[in-house]
């Protein structure tokens, strides 16, 4: 089997949300996106993988989480900005300005146009 077919740990992450083939199921290409971005920081040695399941379980144990589990990668995406920002490699004010603009662009963007930073008013 190659390194390629070896799955992740990371997609053995708790609650993850998988189809009846047991492959990641993303609600949106965000999800996707971020869900890549920690298994590349994973890969390269930014944390191991049990610093990542008990970030990702302290996100998941948060009080006021849906019961339908639809925020789970809203958790997933606060545990990877919470490891950034502990290991020097984001600041959280820059992370949570960038999550500003982009609800912004979001706001400004016609429906069924593509959501870029440059639609954001104030960019």
């Amino acid at each position: 089997m190659s390194v390629c077919e070896i799955p992740s740990q990371l997609s053995q992450s708790p609650g993850l949300p998988k189809s009846p083939e047991g492959d990641p199921v993303f609600p949106e290409p965000w999800a996707a996106e971020a869900f890549a971005m920690t298994v590349h920081l994973h890969e390269k040695g930014l944390f191991s993988w049990s610093e990542w399941a008990a970030a990702l379980s302290n996100e998941l144990h948060q009080p006021g989480r849906t019961e339908d589990g639809g925020d789970y990668f809203d958790c997933w995406v606060a545990a990877l900005s919470d490891m950034l920002v502990s290991r020097g490699v984001a600041n959280a004010s820059a992370i949570l300005d960038l999550q500003k603009s982009w609800q912004r662009a979001a706001e400004a963007t016609p429906h069924g146009k593509p959501i870029e930073l440059a639609n954001d008013p104030l960019r």
